[in-house]
């Protein structure tokens, strides 16, 4: 059983539910919020459960369930200068930013809305929900986890 849940999101555009399938394990790089960030850095677990969610598309919703596969450790993107995520200010001896790998569970049956997840009273106090929210990695409750899986 997870200690704690994760929501993750990516754009379909750059990493899909369906690559992680093929893939196994990835590395969450790009990260660059220091609230998501500390979320990793300092708070997610190996085992920890995460909700895989497509995000600025069509049909946002979470897609997937993935797990926490490794501690968080320096994102090598931050020092290559041909990097979408390069970070001029990051220094190797002091990484600015870091990521964790997620291995693949299963992908949903079908995907959870965004719309759906909002129309759930049940869900009104979950961090996606929340006005003005835009992290790509937030904490997920025991009881918002288990009522979205339900709505599968």
């Amino acid at each position: 059983m997870p200690k704690k849940y994760w929501l993750m999101k990516c754009e379909p555009e750059a990493y899909t539910i369906e690559r992680l399938e093929k893939d196994g394990v990835c590395g969450w790089e790009g990260v660059r919020n220091y609230q998501a960030r500390n979320f990793m850095r300092d708070q997610m677990q190996v085992g920890d459960g995460v909700l895989f969610y497509h995000s600025s598309c069509d049909v946002p919703g979470v897609a997937g369930i993935a797990e926490v596969a490794t501690a968080a450790y320096p994102d090598p993107t931050q020092f290559d200068p041909q990097s979408d995520y390069f970070d001029a200010g990051s220094k190797r001896d002091e990484p600015r930013w870091v990521l964790v790998d997620v291995k693949y569970r299963r992908k949903l049956k079908r995907t959870i809305t965004l719309a759906e997840l909002k129309g759930r009273k049940e869900l009104k106090d979950m961090v996606l929900l929340r006005p003005g929210n835009r992290l790509s990695v937030s904490p997920v409750t025991k009881a918002d986890w288990e009522h979205i899986l339900e709505l599968e």
